[in-house]
Parts: C-alpha cells; sequence; structure tokens
C-alpha cells in the first residue's frame, strides 16, 4: 500500500504485542515510505503496544475505539502524528479539544467495529466537518475512485479504505475469508452486537446464531457468551467461514476479484481523476 503511493496502515488489534513488533520490522525492510499503526484504545494490552511502537520508531499512530484523550498527547510528545477514528460529532469535538492531527469520519457502511448511531458515510462527513476544523479522512463504504471523489466533495480530505485491502492478494487474511469477501452480495452483512460493541458481520452460520439469540431476547452476557473469545481470529485468520466472526463492509458487495494493493490503489486513482474530469465538464 505504502509503495504503491498510500498510507499503509498496520493493525494492531489482531495482533499479540511481539507480533505487531514483527510486523512493524518487516514493514520497515519492505518500504522507505510512510506507514501507520492503527491501536483500538481497548485492547487489554495497550501499554505493551505503545512501548513498541514508541521502541520501533512509528510515526504515524491511527487510534480508535476509545477515548481519544488517553493517549493523544503522549504520543504527540514522542513527535508521533495521531488520527483518531470517530462515528459521531461528539466525539470530533473530543477530539478537536484533545489535539489530535486529523480525524477518521467512519460511517456505519464501515466492516468490523462501528458506531451505535448508524450515521452513514454521506452524512457524518459534512456533520463533523460543520463542527470542527481539523483535517477528515472518509471512510465507511469507499470502495472506488468514485466513492473517493464524492467523499472530497462533501468536504473530506482524504479516505481510509479497509474492505478491499482486506481481500487484497497482501492480506494475512485467510483465503477462505477473501473467498467469503468476494461472494458477499447486497445485503450480505449486517451491523449487530451493539450490546457488547457494535460490529458488521457476513450473514454466515454464526451470523445466523447470533440472530435466533436476539429472537429469544438474550441479555447482553448471553450474547457474550455465545461470542466467546477469539471468534474473529477462528474466522478471519483461520479460515472457518461457518463458526467465525467474518468483520467486512457493505463495500464487499463491490469487490468480484482478489488483487494486489498496488493495483487496488492504481485503480483508484485512475477512477478518481475519471470522475473528477466528468464532474468538470457538468
Amino acid at each position: 500500500m505504502s509503495n504503491a503511493g498510500g498510507l499503509g496502515l498496520i493493525g494492531s488489534g489482531s495482533m499479540h504485542p511481539e507480533t505487531l513488533r514483527i510486523h512493524i520490522q518487516k514493514c520497515k525492510k519492505a518500504t522507505q515510505k510512510p506507514f501507520g499503526v492503527n491501536v483500538p484504545l481497548l485492547y487489554p494490552e495497550i501499554e505493551k503496544i505503545m512501548d513498541i511502537i514508541i521502541e520501533e520508531g512509528v510515526k504515524i499512530v491511527f487510534t480508535s475505539a476509545g477515548n481519544p484523550a488517553i493517549w493523544t498527547q503522549w504520543l504527540k510528545e514522542k513527535g508521533i502524528v495521531v488520527v483518531h477514528v470517530v462515528a459521531n460529532t461528539k466525539f470530533a469535538k473530543k477530539c478537536q479539544e484533545v489535539g489530535v492531527d486529523a480525524i477518521v469520519a467512519e460511517g456505519f457502511e464501515a466492516g468490523g467495529h462501528n458506531g451505535r448511531e448508524e450515521t452513514t458515510t454521506l452524512c457524518l462527513i459534512p456533520m463533523v466537518k460543520e463542527i470542527c476544523t481539523l483535517p477528515v479522512i472518509a471512510a465507511g463504504g469507499i470502495g472506488s475512485g468514485k466513492a473517493m471523489a464524492a467523499a472530497f466533495c462533501l468536504g473530506a480530505e482524504a479516505v481510509q479504505v479497509g474492505s478491499l485491502f482486506a481481500a487484497s492478494e497482501e492480506s494475512s487474511a485467510h483465503e477462505n475469508f477473501k473467498k467469503a469477501i468476494v461472494e458477499t452480495g447486497d445485503g450480505g452483512t449486517e451491523l449487530t452486537l451493539k450490546e457488547l460493541v457494535p460490529v458488521r458481520l457476513v450473514k454466515n452460520p454464526f451470523y445466523s446464531k447470533v440472530l435466533e439469540a436476539y429472537k429469544s431476547d438474550a441479555t447482553a452476557n448471553e450474547l457474550a457468551v455465545l461470542l466467546g473469545h477469539g471468534r474473529a481470529k477462528k474466522g478471519m485468520f483461520l479460515g472457518d467461514i461457518e463458526e467465525g466472526e467474518l468483520e467486512i463492509g457493505q463495500v464487499s458487495a463491490m469487490i468480484h476479484k482478489i488483487k494486489g494493493a498496488g493495483e487496488i490503489v492504481k485503480e483508484m486513482a485512475e477512477e478518481y481523476n475519471q470522475t473528477i474530469v466528468q464532474l468538470n465538464k457538468i
């Protein structure tokens, strides 16, 4: 991703601390271009993750799933650019107050953990721009150059893309999961488990069990027992597409082929440029 001209991000949420160190070191050998690390702030070993980021000289950190006030100043004092992911205007204001450098405004079309408000990217970007002067990076449903152009029209300065790269050749996701992404059609995902942490899932057999639990008026504790531990790893990295938790965005319905990361970046840039030319003719 970085070599192709974008900003590649390593997702630390799926890694043990020392595994993250190994991936950072591999990335430093593979590219001379900028890259960053995404850190879910609810991660149980967050202190170890942050120490490794400092020790390995990472210069850009995207934080998510937690209060930006906790780590932002500590990271900035270490000379790190800090970007925080939000799903509503409340946390966008908080980000500005605590001094983050930019915001990712993520609509509920996105895969994985998400906002309870179910605000779409189309609505969220202008809402955040209205109350915030920070640079805004649009996320959620961004899967083409046309979508990137639309995000810029709404006021975003950049876009963050996840689902396309989850299904890329270089992705560490299991081939079974990549195949499931390609086969996920329109309406094949749903935002659920709000009583725990809202997450967008592929409608596979595990999702059906979640649906049945809701029909039985399951409590939050019963849902937590059903979810168990390591179910996302089981699905996305070990390839159990029946009982695993498969997290992917709505844009999966637009993914019909597994491609290289560089090819994805190139195609998006070309389509974006073509879209801008067409808009200028209107």
